[in-house]
């Protein structure tokens, strides 16, 4: 059964970098997209960001454009996350299309395995 096992998460101070990996069980089929998003107690999961494996294309939510960088490499995927801020504190999830989750379909990529998420905790 495909898996997504996120590292690398932790506690870091405003202004600091964190690298956050993501490591699949199986490989991941090229049409799909692999992403992150995050998540705060009592808001909704956050699309954060995107990369399609077949073209390589990458895609940001504004407030992490120029900040944080998306990158895969075989059943690996990597969010580099400089200047961080408060407002970056989430739990962050790793995502792939395939699964047996109930799909999300955000900005033409389509989800359904889920890592177990970690925690980002960036404080002033």
């Amino acid at each position: 059964q495909a898996r997504l096992v996120e590292s690398g998460g932790g506690s870091v101070q405003v202004g600091g970098s964190l690298r956050l990996s993501c490591t699949a069980s199986v490989d991941i089929d090229v049409s799909y997209c692999m992403g992150w998003f995050r998540q705060t107690p009592g808001k909704e999961r956050e699309w954060v960001a995107t990369v399609n494996l077949r073209g390589r294309a990458t895609n940001y939510i504004d407030s992490v454009r120029g900040r944080f960088t998306i990158s895969q490499d075989d059943r690996q995927l990597t969010l580099q996350m400089n200047n961080l801020k408060s407002e970056d504190t989430a739990m962050y999830y790793c995502a792939a299309g395939g699964g047996s989750s109930r799909p999300v379909m955000v900005r033409g990529c389509r989800y359904g395995l889920w890592g177990q998420g970690i925690q980002v905790t960036v404080s002033s």
